[in-house]
């Protein structure tokens, strides 16, 4: 028997390096990259090696991700490793640590083997938590869902392509798998597939190098239901955009359904082909807003039932005021406050609440002021910073200045009259009816709630 089997800590080791990366990188980046990995201890601990599919994964993990493998692996057992990558072999290594047993070491997350391997079966890759009954839903979310819904229910008829857009951590990956998972309940027999961008770009380099487009162009063209994450990793990339064409029209023809994610509207995506952009802007575009204060309050009683604990009302609100952008950070935030009660036997309180996240509250209150609002708000318009506090009342005027103040009252902890006062000493009925008139137009202008969305990201950088 191979001696590296023998020694009980090398599988343990990777295992603990894979628990770490899988927390460390964001989902999508370690199932493409880390998670096909298949790893080899030499006998005395100290060299490492990574049998990696093909030349192109090599370089890129040796480049993105090679020091910080190497870094957690020598933290881990105190002691030097040395790193090797290397190309699999035909004959197969042994797997050492939690790699998908199904997959041979030349088999891509996609199933696109070579034709003397075997087929493992079709991987929709789907995250089977992720659906409609475990998505909360708010105003923030409240379209995107209901289109989803029908999306899922009658699939390649209307919202065809649908093209879901938002900030980080807003739940537009929950939707998207939600989708995948009601379709395949009702039709278990239905062909869908849950990629992020970035594996789909990796699959056609991969098919570039090998000349396998006639496998790569059956794979996906024979889906009934595309659910990708991300298309803005796209720019930049004219081969990926070509293929992708390809396969959203093969697609369509065939009545299958695409919807996509991305970080902004499909107008606003930057070095993305304009037949693409077109295509993606042809179905049903819908926003996902940050979620309202009552919403996050939902999600954190919800999130800590899950958990086994009990949220108190009160500690939900004081929470949701103060973590505001996205559902990720409400999460990190609660994640922060139960491992607080818990290390120190204390019960779950405002105050704790205010212990547990006092360095986040202090870079919250530091990151958007009033002034930086009106200030970024005069710059998008065009119109000068002096307009913010003047009396002045054309529409080109008041309309950017109405928009800086209902920012003003969704990112700051200013309460009405502060912000009036910020205003040229307006008083906190005026901010009022500002912030009601842009919450109730962005919900039915699909410009000026695209315009508010830009604005969003760029105060929170």
């Amino acid at each position: 028997m191979n001696e590296a089997l023998e020694t009980p800590q090398r599988p343990d080791l990777w295992h603990d390096c894979l628990d770490q990366l899988a927390r460390d990188l964001p989902e999508p980046q370690f199932n493409t990259w880390i998670r096909p990995l298949v790893a080899q201890f030499s006998p005395d601990l100290s060299k490492l090696t990574l049998m990696v599919a093909n030349r192109f994964k090599l370089d890129w993990i040796r480049a993105q991700y090679g020091q910080q493998i190497q870094g957690l692996l020598e933290r881990l057992s105190d002691q030097p490793i040395h790193l090797e990558l290397v190309i699999t072999p035909k004959e197969r290594p042994v797997r050492v640590g939690p790699i998908n047993q199904d997959l041979s070491p030349l088999a891509e997350p996609l199933g696109l083997l070579p034709a003397d391997e075997p087929s493992p079966g079709f991987k929709n890759r789907l995250n089977t938590a992720l659906t409609f009954d475990t998505l909360i839903e708010g105003t923030a979310n409240r379209m995107g869902r209901a289109a989803a819904m029908h999306v899922a229910s009658s699939l390649g008829q209307l919202y065809n392509p649908l093209f879901i857009y938002g900030g980080v951590g807003l739940g537009k990956t929950h939707l998207v798998h939600a989708i995948g998972n009601k379709l395949l309940a009702d039709n278990p027999g239905a062909k869908v597939l849950y990629i992020h961008a970035e594996q789909f770009v990796s699959d056609v380099v991969k098919a570039y190098q090998r000349k396998t487009f006639d496998e790569f162009k059956a794979h996906y063209h024979s889906l009934d239901l595309l659910l990708i994450d991300d298309v803005q990793f796209f720019a930049n990339k004219d081969r990926t955009q070509e293929e992708f064409f390809n396969a959203f029209e093969a697609l369509l023809a065939k009545k299958s359904h695409i919807v996509m994610t991305s970080d902004t509207y499909p107008k606003g995506l930057t070095d993305i082909h304009e037949r693409l952009v077109s295509r993606f802007d042809s179905g049903l575009t819908v926003a996902i807003e940050p979620p309202e204060l009552e919403m996050r309050v939902a999600i954190l009683i919800r999130k800590a039932e899950i958990e086994g604990a009990a949220m108190p009302e009160e500690v939900a609100f004081f929470v949701a005021k103060n973590v505001r952008s996205n559902v990720r950070e409400l999460e990190g935030a609660l994640r922060k406050i139960l491992a607080y009660s818990r290390f120190n036997q204390k019960e779950i309180s405002i105050q704790l609440a205010r212990e547990a996240l006092r360095d986040l509250l202090s870079i919250q209150n530091r990151q958007i002021s009033v002034e930086n609002i009106q200030k970024t708000v005069a710059d998008f318009y065009k119109i000068k910073v002096a307009d913010m506090y003047s009396k002045k009342r054309p529409a080109s005027i008041a309309r950017p200045r109405q928009i800086a103040m209902y920012l003003a009252k969704e990112l700051t902890q200013k309460s009405l009259p502060e912000i009036g006062e910020l205003f040229g000493g307006r008083d906190h009925t005026t901010v009022l009816h500002a912030v009601r008139k842009m919450s109730a137009e962005r919900q039915k202008l699909l410009e000026l709630n695209q315009q508010l969305h830009v604005l969003e990201q760029t105060l929170k950088g």
